[in-house]
């Protein structure tokens, strides 16, 4: 049986012969019941309290779950970012490296092609020349056998005679006056090209 403090400050008891002062007992039972409320409203108010403590403690455990749920999807993503950026990555470096071979092998091919371009000039240059030299010889043969056949008839015939020795002189420094020119052409050539 629960007994409040209200009970206790009404509480009324039988009279008997000698028994104890009613005051007495009625001042004790009315403190008792005051002492009794107070620790009532004490309780209620721990009650309330705890109530409040659980129901923040609770509230902290939703937000530690909340956050603990965060960080995991937040690491999930962060993974899956990363493994996403490394697979671009290696794609964007595997397509560097592709479009550098490529460009390499034009170089090389290019290279090629400029090389063979240089050497068909050269020996176009030099059949060139070899002509030249060809052209500028058999010119110098005819004009030597043409003074053999019809010396100049305004001049001594001991000054007009050119010794061998003198002709081939002659002849080669027209040749190489005709190879600087073939020089200077090609280079010109070389230049505009």
């Amino acid at each position: 049986m629960k007994i409040a403090p209200i009970d206790i400050a009404h509480k009324t008891f039988s009279r008997k012969m000698m028994g104890f002062d009613a005051d007495e007992v009625m001042d004790f039972l009315r403190s008792l019941a005051d002492e009794m409320e107070t620790l009532y409203k004490e309780r209620n108010q721990l009650k309330e309290s705890i109530r409040d403590k659980e129901m923040s403690l609770n509230e902290f455990k939703e937000r530690d779950e909340l956050l603990k749920h965060t960080i995991t999807t937040a690491t999930k993503m962060s993974e899956k970012i990363r493994t996403d950026a490394e697979r671009e990555a290696k794609l964007i470096v595997n397509d560097a490296e592709h479009k550098a071979e490529m460009i390499v092998c034009d170089a090389r091919d290019s290279l090629k092609k400029i090389y063979q371009e240089v050497s068909d000039l050269k020996r176009v240059r030099m059949q060139f020349e070899n002509n030249m030299k060809a052209l500028v010889q058999s010119h110098l043969t005819m004009l030597e056998q043409a003074r053999h056949v019809m010396p100049n008839p305004d001049v001594k015939s001991d000054v007009v005679e050119l010794s061998k020795q003198e002709s081939e002189e002659e002849a080669g420094r027209i040749l190489d006056n005709v190879t600087k020119a073939v020089h200077q052409a090609s280079s010109q050539n070389n230049l505009d090209v």
